[in-house]
């Protein structure tokens, strides 16, 4: 089975003249330099609309487009319980556990939420992704939209792509960070860590802008909007920032020693708590909310109760 992957970027002002293979990888970093190398050699990667070699020149602003086919992996409708918070005939918003994945892949071929949709919304079968509009990563919570006809995913991605969803989440990070504020900090792939993402002066347009809701000793309670939406954008822009999540195995290196007393937390404390978007078909104003859980929660307990 196929799908058709559709993505275009545009070259910043300030990148100077790239090589095209190293220009996709700034602007597309969640593929491997192997895979758009592919994409390069087969036309499916253009420049402009123009087809080129990998070494080829880019000037800054270049338009640069991926229109491919990709294999999905074969996986079918699996019985998963899953906590939908909207639903009507075009489109339904899930609250996604933490600990699951989103979609199946080489790790996990099986026990995904596009499995669980699958076997919910048997209508989701015949779309990409299953009607998936966006990701969350595996071990962060909350609301996913998800499509029930191309019409609604045509509609809802094209708003998504504009930015015209509101998109709230919130965390628990360490330190003490401002009452509010702005990061406006391009992201790109790690320089050396392939899995990692950083910011990077030549990286992609990245926009989070943050509240402190609460502090607690050395945490804070946080919430977050997104203007962009890139991989492990909060995640990034708060260690960037000094303040990384608690629990985050990978964006923690600016934390230093451990704070004494603070439960382990096995995942990123991070929760999708709020959508609004307009509806794909009649255009009204859909608004989705979802607390966060449990563990989340605890830890926001024992946060306060630790300070007092």
């Amino acid at each position: 089975m196929f799908e058709t992957l559709t993505r275009r970027e545009r070259l910043p002002a300030s990148s100077g003249r790239l090589r095209l293979d190293q220009a996709a990888a700034q602007l597309f970093p969640e593929y491997s330099r192997a895979k758009l190398q592919a994409w390069i050699k087969s036309g499916e990667l253009r420049v402009d609309g123009q087809a080129g070699k990998a070494a080829a020149r880019v000037a800054p602003g270049a338009l640069i487009e991926i229109n491919a086919q990709q294999t999905q992996i074969a996986s079918g409708p699996e019985s998963i319980p899953l906590d939908v918070r909207f639903e009507d005939p075009d489109f339904l918003v899930v609250n996604k556990p933490a600990g699951l994945v989103v979609h199946p892949g080489a790790g996990n071929p099986t026990g995904t939420l596009m499995n669980a949709l699958m076997h919910y919304a048997p209508e989701t079968m015949g779309l990409p992704r299953a009607g998936i509009i966006h990701r969350l990563d595996k071990e962060t919570s909350g609301l996913l939209m998800v499509a029930k006809s191309l019409t609604a995913m045509t509609a809802l991605t094209r708003q998504l792509a504009d930015r015209g969803i509101k998109r709230e989440y919130e965390a628990i990070v360490y330190g003490h960070p401002a009452p509010f504020g702005i990061v406006d900090a391009p992201i790109g792939r790690h320089p050396t860590h392939r899995t990692k993402m950083a910011v990077r002066p030549l990286g992609r347009a990245s926009e989070t802008h943050f509240w402190c809701l609460a502090r607690y000793g050395g945490l804070a309670h946080m919430r977050f909007s997104l203007v962009t939406g890139r991989t492990h954008q909060i995640r990034v822009h708060m260690e960037h920032l000094g303040h990384p999540l608690v629990g985050d195995p990978v964006y923690r290196q600016r934390r230093g020693p451990r704070l004494e007393g603070v439960p382990e937390f096995g995942r990123q404390a991070l929760h999708a708590r709020h959508l609004e978007l307009a509806h794909p078909v009649s255009g009204d104003i859909v608004e989705v909310n979802a607390d966060a859980p449990d563990d989340f929660q605890a830890l926001l307990t024992w946060a306060r109760a630790s300070n007092d």
